[in-house]
């Protein structure tokens, strides 16, 4: 009777499903994969210690590895601004007290909830293939082409960054919360010492949204660089054309699951794990130049 009054354990009680979830299915993988990194381990045989082979012959003696690391932080650099930067503006036109307003929010969420599954990412070879939806609007403009966009080594990539930023909706609702935050008073104050649109937006507007700009940049950052099923789907599983679709996490799972190098895999993901790191860290440290916050306390 005691031990069931005792608030401890029946806060125990309560945790531990949670407790052992994070350990088997979090933490124990985690450290699996730490090891495995530094093993020769292909799924079908025990796990032999090799060192740091893995990663010697990463940095040092696999080609395909740097490409799709120069291509995947040329996928992230381009659709993270163009992401965030449509969402703000999306965010800035919904913003306003019409008629209807909900439903133009909720078309325009749509494409997220959608927009990371297979069928889209079939319909998007469609819309860029050499009969498709864009060469078709472009033959309605008098410009004629039987381009495969898709195909193309060069705008094959551009098609992944496309499909991203279409994907904007999840930044533009916390944007949208946001700018709701903002009091209106500061925007009738601006008005009355005559401030434009413009200026109202660079002084007031950026500086306090700039915590959730900080926060919508890592959290869509981190998800840039997990970017799968647009890549596999348009590729093939392959990463073409001439690799310039190979993002990261392709490469990865082609390792593990095409070729059965489950250490090498194991070290590839720490590999990006520390790429991510170092990313946060750098936009966390120079977040003090650009973030705004109003109880500093300063």
């Amino acid at each position: 009777m005691r031990l069931r009054d005792n608030n401890h354990v029946v806060g125990y009680v309560f945790a531990a499903p949670f407790v052992l979830g994070f350990l088997i299915f979090t933490l124990y993988p985690i450290l699996s994969s730490f090891y495995y990194s530094f093993t020769d381990y292909n799924l079908f045989e025990s796990p032999r210690w090799i060192g740091l082979d893995n990663y010697d012959k990463m940095f040092l003696g696999d080609d395909k590895f740097w490409k799709s690391v120069r291509v995947t932080l040329t996928y992230v650099f381009a659709s993270v601004p163009f992401r965030l930067a449509f969402a703000l503006a999306v965010a800035l036109l919904l913003n306003k007290a019409i008629a209807g307003i909900g439903l133009y929010r909720s078309a325009y969420y749509m494409p997220s909830l959608i927009g990371g599954s297979v069928a889209v990412a079939i319909m998007w070879t469609q819309v860029f293939g050499d009969q498709g939806l864009l060469n078709s609007a472009l033959a309605l403009v008098g410009i004629h082409s039987d381009t495969s966009w898709i195909g193309n080594p060069s705008t094959a990539l551009w098609t992944l960054i496309a499909l991203s930023v279409w994907q904007f909706g999840s930044s533009m609702l916390i944007f949208l919360a946001g700018l709701k935050n903002i009091p209106i008073s500061y925007y009738e104050a601006a008005n009355v010492d005559g401030a434009g649109a413009f200026r109202r937006f660079i002084r007031i507007t950026l500086p306090l949204l700039s915590p959730i700009i900080l926060f919508n940049l890592i959290m869509q950052t981190i998800s840039a660089f997990m970017t799968f099923t647009p890549a596999y789907i348009i590729s093939r599983g392959e990463g073409g054309p001439l690799d310039n679709t190979l993002l990261y996490s392709l490469y990865l799972y082609r390792r593990a699951f095409q070729f059965y190098e489950m250490g090498y895999a194991s070290a590839m993901a720490w590999v990006m794990l520390l790429i991510v790191g170092l990313i946060a860290l750098v936009l966390f440290q120079t977040s003090k130049y650009w973030v705004h916050y109003e109880a500093k306390g300063e």
